[in-house]
């Protein structure tokens, strides 16, 4: 899969990119700040736009549907700053980082319409839970409890994909145009991951003690498993990743 808009990222490096010798409890508490505040500006970013995009949805039910949706995304929210502070850390603090670049990343992948709208947040939301759900596994159990929690609800990604295969079979001249986007966005969200992991060194935290050539490639797979994923999702809606 190519994608012509997709900067390359920075070199990788390694768990110490901050610090020569760091202690290991600071370093995690510091990958601790990060993730959540990563997820925390995902999750209020994402309440914003499903709430400002359900104006324009064709139908009352969709426009039920997608508000039912950002307030669960808005609760998320809630739940993840509400970690940061039982931390002791500032959830503004955590989060401020983060803000330029995905602030960036959605002007950078404005939808057209509403149908681009929904599958940019159908995109956006599985990448989003492979790659929680991938560090998830490398956490400690109570971190990890929070972060699959925030899954186990009904699933937005399996809601948004029905909504989309209706779309398609309603209207298959949407298909080029969805798969199309959908291939710019792929390659915009994994850019937008790849700065979170690599100018942060995001899981420097989970991987204090790691040589760097095998830091590197556990991005790597890390990545390749990323894509493996959309590419099922975009097939199971018909369309070519």
């Amino acid at each position: 899969m190519t994608n012509r808009t997709r900067s390359q990222p920075p070199a990788p490096h390694g768990p110490d990119l901050r610090d020569p010798s760091p202690d290991p409890a600071e370093l995690y508490r510091r990958f601790l700040a990060d993730l959540f505040g990563v997820m925390a500006y995902g999750e209020l970013s994402a309440f914003e736009r499903m709430s400002s995009d359900a104006r324009f949805s064709p139908t009352l039910h969709d426009r039920t549907v997608l508000g039912r949706l950002a307030v669960r995304e808005y609760g998320h929210f809630e739940r993840v700053t509400g970690h940061l502070r039982s931390l002791g850390l500032d959830p503004e603090t955590a989060m401020r980082p983060f803000q330029p670049s995905v602030d960036a990343f959605h002007d950078r992948t404005r939808p057209a319409d509403w149908f681009e709208s929904l599958m940019k947040f159908y995109v956006t939301d599985g990448i989003s839970d492979d790659f929680y759900q991938a560090v998830a596994s490398r956490l400690d159990p109570e971190t990890a409890e929070l972060v699959l929690g925030l899954q186990e609800d009904e699933p937005t990604g399996a809601v948004l994909e029905a909504r989309l295969q209706q779309a398609l079979a309603d209207d298959p001249r949407l298909s080029s145009r969805l798969a199309l986007w959908g291939r710019r966005l792929v390659g915009e969200a994994l850019t937008q991951a790849q700065r979170v992991v690599l100018e942060r060194a995001v899981l420097g935290g989970l991987l204090p003690d790691t040589e760097q050539g095998v830091y590197e490639d556990e991005v790597k797979t890390l990545f390749a498993s990323l894509t493996r994923n959309h590419s099922r999702r975009m097939s199971r809606l018909g369309l070519t990743a």
